[in-house]
């Protein structure tokens, strides 16, 4: 029997996929970390984001037959996580704003509710939290693909795959990306 450390990813879902709750808790182990790392860059707060790590190893488990090789498990994994994210943060931003409505139901607008907000305390030191700051001031699109691509390592290939575009429209976010962050940092080191 080989040593489940030793197994790609993919060995290791086949592996599962017939039976082998071990290869199931190797998966488990090689991801819990860098996805929990993830889904915080979205949610802004470790419980929320230990949920939905929890949720997607959960789905994982529960749909492991529906993974077919066609794309890498830790495309794989990732999306499920972040499709998770995703309608976490939708779910939360509908609870966080209060609703105004004007004289008989006309004029109906949403404030959002300041003190909803999550602590920023996990990061520490000013440059981290410039860099944080500026992350989370991207718009969605450009935000994703920096942190796939400069937090998480993933290939173009893998981002184009998790978020289901081209992989130049990858390329070509990632360089406006960066370019926004830069000109964010240069204003802070010259100040």
């Amino acid at each position: 029997m080989a040593v489940l450390s030793l197994l790609t990813d993919e060995e290791l879902i086949f592996k599962f996929q017939k039976g082998n709750e071990a290869a199931y808790n190797e998966i488990v182990d090689r991801y819990k970390n860098k996805l929990l790392n993830h889904i915080f860059y979205y949610t802004k707060n470790k419980e929320s984001a230990e949920d939905i790590v929890q949720d997607a190893f959960i789905r994982v488990y529960l749909n492991k037959d529906k993974y077919k090789e066609i794309a890498k498990v830790s495309t794989w994994i990732y999306t499920i996580a972040i499709n998770l994210a995703k309608t976490f943060l939708a779910k939360e931003k509908k609870k966080n704003q209060f609703s105004i409505t004007g004289k008989d139901g006309e004029g109906d607008f949403e404030i959002p509710d300041i003190k909803a907000s999550t602590d920023k305390d996990i990061l520490r030191g000013e440059l981290s939290e410039i860099i944080t700051e500026s992350i989370d001031d991207l718009d969605d699109k450009f935000k994703e693909i920096i942190i796939l691509r400069d937090v998480d390592e993933m290939s173009y290939d893998e981002i184009a795959q998790v978020l289901n575009i081209p992989e130049g429209t990858v390329k070509s976010r990632l360089n406006r990306a960066r370019l926004n962050l830069r000109e964010v940092l240069e204003e802070y080191v010259k100040s």
